[in-house]
């Protein structure tokens, strides 16, 4: 195995190969693996060059405002209707794990998901979590690259964040090595498959059945700050010309489908539009917060919202808690005991979270409270806040994230069975000292 990693990384640093990007968030952008590709000033020509098929691949309506029209022209070997019939897939059973309709409104903390078993994929590696009508969530673990198979999500777009293990997502319009500490943003209905760059690799998925993600409002803050766009990148045209067996499953209104072509989905050419792959380096995030006093609300930590239809609730946005300082004077420092109305599952790629300083939450766990239910710091955590010197500190070696929802998230049956589910999680807020009144 290691042989086989040392060769994908040779591969990928030299040559016919080395990945190449564009830059910026919903940029229109225009790209050719193949010198003349692209026709030039229409979409779809009588004849596209070299022969190509001109498909349209779009994941808003046609008719969507242009400022929200999403639409990407690609350029390809074989027109994406070239498959077989679609059948029921029997595989990968942790990816349709039933979501009950009501759930408890228990707090609830689950360990990091075991190992992944040898030849374990992508797809048979990812297993529900939890969800509601608006979002699913999945965690992953994997111990082997996808082959001859393609991925489909026609529920929603996923984002995919990964806690170990680097991945090469290859996706019709080009590939894109994403590691821990990154993100990838997949449109809903592209096509893909997971290689691993390491001997295993797990992590976080977010999908995302309601509008599209988009960078949030700015607002007061002014025209700079949380994520730029122009760090958004954006895989140049790359493609294969396989003329081999490949499954395409496609997960289609909750269930799992399989059909088979004879040849590799990706092989588009060249391509031009706004809807497209992307990936992020949330180092690049520029964390704002209070340099006078009380803790900022966890919203000015949002990488990516997906809005709902109530103007500023969002279906869901992905918000991060990366390396910062902390300078408020005469200040709770830690994340405030709150009820909120929104609902948030919380995962951890690498280090502590600040909030939850008496263990229990580990890299590659999850955690998830759920509206107006109360939750906020532990015993621990609490009482070094109230005690602590309230000099500058630097809060280092921490990488968390949240996925926060304006309806209930409830948890999988396979999530509530898992034998990683911390039954002692409401422990961590037992023996808060009584406040002593005059």
């Amino acid at each position: 195995m290691g042989g086989e990693i040392a060769l994908k990384r040779l591969h990928l640093k030299l040559g016919a190969g080395a990945m190449k990007y564009q830059t910026g968030f919903l940029n229109h952008f225009s790209s050719e693996a193949v010198p003349g590709a692209l026709p030039i000033g229409r979409n779809s020509p009588q004849r596209a060059p070299f022969g190509l098929y001109a498909e349209q691949f779009s994941t808003t309506a046609f008719t969507a405002p242009r400022a929200e029209n999403r639409r990407s022209w690609l350029y390809r070997l074989r027109p994406a209707t070239a498959h077989g019939r679609f059948a029921a897939y029997a595989g990968a059973p942790g990816l349709t794990a039933a979501i009950p309709p009501v759930t408890s409104p228990n707090r609830l903390r689950w360990d990091p998901l075991a190992p992944a078993a040898p030849a374990t994929d992508f797809v048979d590696g990812l297993a529900a979590w939890a969800g509601n009508e608006g979002i699913t969530l999945h965690l992953y673990a994997a111990s082997a690259s996808m082959r001859a198979r393609a991925l489909q999500f026609s529920d929603g777009e996923l984002l995919i964040v990964p806690q170990s293990g680097a991945l090469l997502v290859v996706t019709e319009l080009g590939r894109m090595d994403v590691a821990p500490g990154h993100i990838a943003l997949i449109p809903r209905g592209l096509r893909f498959r997971v290689e691993l760059l390491d001997d295993a690799a797990s992590g976080y998925v977010c999908e995302n059945h309601g509008a599209p993600f988009r960078l949030p409002d700015l607002g007061p803050i002014g025209a700079n700050g949380l994520a730029a766009p122009r760090d958004f990148e954006i895989p140049e045209a790359w493609f294969e010309d396989v003329e081999e067996p490949c499954e395409l499953v496609q997960k289609f209104q909750g269930k799992l489908w399989s059909a088979m072509l004879d040849h590799s989905p990706f092989d588009v050419a060249a391509w031009h539009g706004n809807s497209a792959p992307c990936r992020y380096d949330l180092a690049r995030f520029n964390t704002l917060g209070s340099v006078s006093f009380d803790h900022p609300d966890p919203s000015i930590f949002t990488v990516l919202t997906s809005p709902s239809d109530t103007p500023g609730t969002a279906n869901c946005d992905f918000v991060i808690f990366p390396p910062r300082w902390q300078v408020a004077e005469d200040t709770f420092r830690p994340p405030w005991f709150h009820r909120n109305t929104m609902s948030e599952f919380m995962g951890l790629i690498r280090g502590s979270y600040d909030a939850k300083e008496g263990g229990g939450f580990a890299p590659g766990g999850a955690s998830l409270h759920n509206q107006m239910n109360g939750h906020g710091p532990d015993v621990a955590a609490t009482a070094r806040a109230m005690t602590a010197d309230l000099a500058p500190v630097k809060l280092e070696d921490t990488l968390a994230f949240m996925f926060e929802s304006n309806r209930v998230i409830r948890p999988s049956d396979a999530a509530l069975a898992a034998p990683g589910l911390q039954d002692d999680y409401d422990d961590c807020w037992q023996g808060f000292p009584k406040a002593k009144l005059p």
